[in-house]
């Protein structure tokens, strides 16, 4: 069905009520809204789509935040503080955090809103958890849809915790407006133990726990400042800022969303704010393109049949991965019942 954003969405009478209780501004139809994003049965893809569609003329106005870091930098803690203050501001603020989904069981925890006791009970305040299950880049694979859920039922800042920082850790750049990484005074060579991509896509820097040694917070943030000054921003309008806080005593707090609304301001004024969000939706249409040929692929009834027989040919070294690879890609091309010579 070709989609068509002048054409009314068909929605059937539950979805409906979701999709009015969402834009009604009610939490309970928020979750279940976002628990339906991020069910994998096929038919809840389906719903998903046509309500995320309905919603989508009312997103796009909050300002999207993505939040990584270190292990025990603070992170939840540093939302928390944040989070509080940003309400006391008359801001509605959603707060997607996303735990790693265990490698053997499958599960996660999903235990960042112990975390944030207080904010937990500010009405203004939306948390959820949401487990990787298996993506890749310190988020989950439905976050994007969650947000513009949140958008629509009137959140106006969305903070995205991600699992930790990593090499892989860079897709949560690609889907907010302003990407920050928070880091500890005394934790060592920072900057190797991240490696350099992250870096490069930081748009701010927040030293946490700087109360604990004020002067390795001040020399840390000289080192990173120094370190950021030789590597070319991500962009061309904007120089990383990088300030000292304390989530605990919260402290700087105020002066880090004083930056977040400065590069707004900044990136809003050269036209790159709307840029980067365009190019992000197209990224994410070749994201979903992908995730489909993967599926469809998996799902084809000859490569389906074929699959355990390959798997294990190439296995026992009776043909090479190349080989059965493309043995299996000739089913998408041609239909055609291939073989492996």
């Amino acid at each position: 069905m070709e989609a068509n954003a002048s054409s009314p969405i068909e929605l059937d009478a539950v979805d409906r009520q979701l999709v009015d209780g969402v834009l009604a501004k009610q939490r309970r139809a928020l979750a279940k809204t976002i628990t339906l994003v991020e069910s994998t049965r096929v038919d809840h893809l389906r719903r998903a789509q046509k309500v995320i569609g309905a919603l989508l003329p009312h997103t796009g106005n909050a300002i999207r935040v993505g939040i990584s870091g270190v292990p025990g930098a603070g992170k939840s803690t540093f939302i928390e503080a944040l989070g509080n203050y940003l309400i006391d501001q008359g801001h509605h603020l959603a707060v997607l955090a996303v735990d790693p989904s265990s490698s053997v069981s499958g599960g996660s925890i999903l235990g960042d809103k112990t975390r944030m006791e207080s904010l937990c009970q500010r009405i203004e305040a939306f948390i959820r958890p949401s487990p990787t299950a298996g993506s890749l880049g310190g988020v989950a694979a439905k976050t994007r849809e969650a947000m513009l859920a949140c958008e629509a039922a009137g959140y106006d800042v969305i903070l995205v915790e991600t699992v930790g920082v990593g090499q892989s850790e860079t897709t949560v750049a690609g889907m907010v407006d302003i990407f920050t990484l928070v880091q500890l005074p005394n934790a060592g060579d920072d900057l190797q133990a991240i490696k350099k991509g992250i870096v490069e896509i930081a748009d701010l820097v927040a030293i946490n726990k700087s109360d604990i040694d004020p002067k390795a917070a001040a020399v840390a943030r000289a080192q990173w400042k120094q370190a950021l000054h030789m590597l070319r921003p991500a962009s061309p309008n904007w120089r990383p800022p990088v300030i000292n806080i304390s989530a605990f005593k919260k402290e700087g707090i105020a002066e880090f969303w004083n930056e977040i609304e400065l590069y707004r301001k900044v990136t809003t004024g050269s036209g790159e704010f709307e840029a980067k969000r365009k190019k992000q939706a197209l990224d994410w249409m070749w994201s979903l393109i992908e995730t489909g040929l993967h599926t469809l692929f998996k799902n084809h009834p000859q490569v389906h049949t074929a699959l355990p027989r390959l798997t294990q040919q190439v296995a026992t070294g009776q043909t090479t991965p190349n080989a059965a690879a493309q043995c299996l890609l000739a089913y998408l091309e041609t239909g055609a019942v291939a073989d492996v010579a």
